[in-house]
């Protein structure tokens, strides 16, 4: 894999999307060409017409990603496949007809577009048949050595057997002695037992990567074959990493403070947090401004709907604990908490108002935290600020959840995009997992990720309680 801004990305899947791009280049510029041909060559209608080809071929895969056809795992089958690349090109067309609408000088030429539709769905559905059958037969996989046949290493493998696109394979699963092991997991990897010619079977089958999956390590660990493995060149990964690199997200239950303090990451420079905090203000100063309609409008719907007061102001633990006022449009009852005290939102909770479950939905609800961001009590990225009731209660039961506060919390964050609404501790837990990613490794780039990502999910409706 590639590390690119403290992240890993799988080259075979940076090729995947960057060739349907220009896939899709070349199908607009095809359909451009049948039917300006008679009148230009090619080369002089792509020097006249090559930016319009590419506002085509951006809106048609951004709409493409906003309908999750680069979530490999979220594609179930053929259909849903087809399902969701019609919906993709029924939502380019919509917003291309409001595009040119406004801009009418950005028409290629009359039908440019319908008759790209054809070649478009033929290229795309050639390419993705191209890519399922490279995932089915792990091409341009990395081959790998799981050392290790313990809970750790067994954690890796369902992450594995879960994930359909994963740059890694796992030939040979080597265990320190015989036993029981679950043979779905494997996927056809060979088990072998003993640690003594770990180098020499890396080697035999050309295996570039070694992960050592040891839940203990101590009188255990083979340093001669590690070493052995390494000066030949062969890359030795530790269970934990790898599961981070895979995943997205710490294994909580398996990493001591010594890996955290001595593993890449957790960089906070002066330059960064300044930038941060910068277009923050500025962003919110902007926002505040631009959505003050709106603000006036959801105020009016909710004393309309329910008694109460228009925002709910609540205590939230901030960067280095400090408690602070977090403000949301209120979505529930006024008395929502007066017999229960303070509890997780469940799904269809009945406490929501009629339009609290609408500006929840949509987001809405979140708003008013802005003036948080304003303020400087929040981020636009980071974990999501928790009340000290909960907090108390979890750092007790959960390794590492006091680091989450090492850091501004967020309006959302990389838990929020990668897990849905949770309202248990095991929830709590793996959310926690995600966060501990994200300031481990937290950068401009995994921000505009995380961005991007909220905008979808805000589109989709999903998620929302």
């Amino acid at each position: 894999m590639i590390r690119l801004f403290r992240q890993y990305f799988s080259p075979r899947k940076m090729l995947f999307v960057i060739g349907e791009g220009v896939l899709i280049f070349l199908a607009v510029s095809l359909a451009s060409y049948m039917l300006l041909g008679k009148e230009i060559d090619f080369v002089g209608m792509m020097e006249m017409v090559w930016p319009k080809i590419l506002i085509i071929s951006l809106v048609t895969q951004i709409s493409m990603y906003h309908n999750d056809l680069y979530e490999i795992d979220s594609i179930h089958n053929k259909i849903d496949l087809a399902y969701k690349l019609v919906q993709s090109i029924g939502i380019t067309s919509i917003v291309l007809a409001l595009f040119y609408f406004l801009w009418p000088d950005m028409i290629i030429a009359k039908w440019v577009f319908f008759a790209n539709l054809l070649i478009l769905l033929v290229f795309l559905v050639c390419w993705r048949m191209l890519y399922s059958v490279v995932i089915k037969k792990q091409l341009f996989t990395e081959k790998a050595i799981l050392v290790g046949a313990g809970e750790l290493a067994r954690n890796i493998l369902e992450e594995m057997a879960d994930k359909k696109d994963v740059s890694y394979h796992i030939s040979s699963v080597i265990a320190w002695e015989k036993g029981e092991y679950d043979h779905i997991l494997l996927k056809g990897a060979e088990i072998h037992y003993g640690f003594d010619n770990i180098c020499n079977l890396a080697e035999a089958n050309n295996v570039e990567n070694v992960i050592v999956a040891l839940d203990e390590k101590r009188n255990v660990l083979p340093y001669d074959q590690l070493l052995a493995c390494k000066v030949r060149g062969i890359k030795i990964i530790d269970g934990e990493t790898f599961y981070e690199r895979i995943t997205g997200k710490l294994l909580v239950e398996k990493i001591n403070p010594s890996w955290l303090i001595f593993s890449d990451g957790f960089v906070k420079s002066r330059i960064s947090r300044i930038s941060k905090r910068l277009i923050g203000f500025f962003s919110s100063t902007l926002l505040l401004i631009i959505l003050l309609p709106v603000f006036v409008l959801v105020a009016i719907a909710i004393k309309l709907d329910s008694r109460g007061p228009v925002f709910l102001l609540q205590k939230r633990v901030g960067k280095d604990g400090i408690i602070f006022t977090l403000y949301k449009f209120r979505s529930m009852k006024a008395d929502a908490e007066k017999d229960s005290g303070p509890v997780w939102t469940e799904k269809d909770d009945p406490r929501i108002t009629r339009v609290g479950r609408i500006i929840r939905k949509l987001r809405i609800d979140e708003l008013p935290q802005l003036w948080n961001i304003f303020k400087g009590d929040m981020s636009f990225v980071g974990p999501r600020p928790e009340r000290p009731f909960f907090v108390d209660k979890l750092k007790k039961t959960i390794p590492f959840y006091n680091e989450r506060s090492s850091v501004k919390p967020g309006v959302t964050g990389w838990a929020q995009v990668k897990y849905p609404y949770g309202s248990t501790e095991k929830d709590a837990l793996e959310k926690l997992k995600y966060d501990l990613f994200y300031i481990k490794n937290m950068s401009i780039v995994i921000d505009l990720q995380v961005i991007f990502h909220t905008i979808k999910i805000m589109l989709l409706g999903r998620g929302a309680r």
